[in-house]
């Protein structure tokens, strides 16, 4: 009864967990270049039950022998939890907004793999982070700043200085001012679920050099939305809610039943 307790308690906890990913895909619903969370679930390694204390009666010339013995019962699996979170990099919409400073990197497919591209910022820090979200702005100094205030950098890893509101960006990543030409760092990770978010938009992982063979443009006056898909994730929320109640009266049962245990059965004795 109480191994039964503990796998509805499990499954509680983890639609707990669940609902705490989808929620959070919800609030980010319409938060530029925002990737949904996935929650991956697996069941805890299944035990197998054995019947002990039973014995075996080997006859012997001296009257006979009673050996221990192991029926198996059966397999019994112990619940479940939320293995991992992992970020769905699938593209979001386009939108387009007029203003200068908000870029979109659109496609970045790569044959045979699944990688993305993404911006290259320095965090707080000073450290080098990758976004999504190309919601930049100008700062006080000139410098092409994230919504968060982090700096945007070129392709060796400065940030970029602009003078200002009135520059251009090709389609090759290319930013263009009155006095010089600077290109975006972009930077590429081939297994995009080896990244791990960071907060602010933010993520950290190993990446590269973008690859000659991949597609990709960045588009001046679009933003990427949000791929969080609100019908799909509200039904979701939904289903784990329902599945947390479910276990909730399986949990409430069981604590009936082991009330029933101390206090009528051991009056009874």
């Amino acid at each position: 009864m109480l191994r039964g307790f503990y796998t509805a308690a499990s499954g509680m906890i983890t639609q707990q967990r669940q609902q705490e990913a989808l929620s959070n895909n919800i609030a980010n619903a319409n938060t530029p270049g925002y990737k949904a969370d996935q929650t991956t679930i697996r069941a805890f390694p299944e035990m197998l039950l054995h019947e002990m204390g039973s014995s075996k009666h080997i006859p012997t010339s001296q009257g006979g022998l009673n050996l221990p013995v192991q029926n198996t019962i059966g397999s019994i699996n112990t619940g479940v939890y939320v293995q991992e979170t992992v970020p769905n990099f699938a593209q979001g919409d386009i939108r387009e907004t007029g203003i200068t400073t908000d870029l979109a990197i659109v496609g970045g497919n790569v044959p045979d793999e699944a990688g993305t591209l993404l911006f290259a910022v320095q965090n707080e820090a000073g450290e080098e982070r990758y976004t999504r979200n190309g919601n930049f702005t100008v700062d006080g100094q000139g410098f092409l700043v994230t919504n968060h205030g982090y700096y945007v950098l070129d392709d060796t890893g400065n940030p970029i200085q602009t003078n200002g509101m009135e520059f251009t960006v090709t389609p090759e990543g290319m930013l263009q001012t009155p006095e010089q030409v600077i290109a975006l760092g972009i930077a590429y990770s081939a297994d995009a679920n080896t990244l791990t978010k960071e907060g602010n938009d933010l993520f950290a992982g190993e990446t590269e050099d973008v690859p000659a063979d991949a597609t990709f443009s960045i588009q001046q006056g679009f933003l990427e939305r949000s791929n969080v898909n609100t019908l799909q994730t509200m039904t979701d929320m939904m289903t784990a809610y329902r599945m947390f109640e479910t276990n909730q009266r399986v949990l409430r049962a069981y604590d009936e039943s082991l009330g029933k245990t101390v206090s009528e059965i051991g009056r009874i004795g």
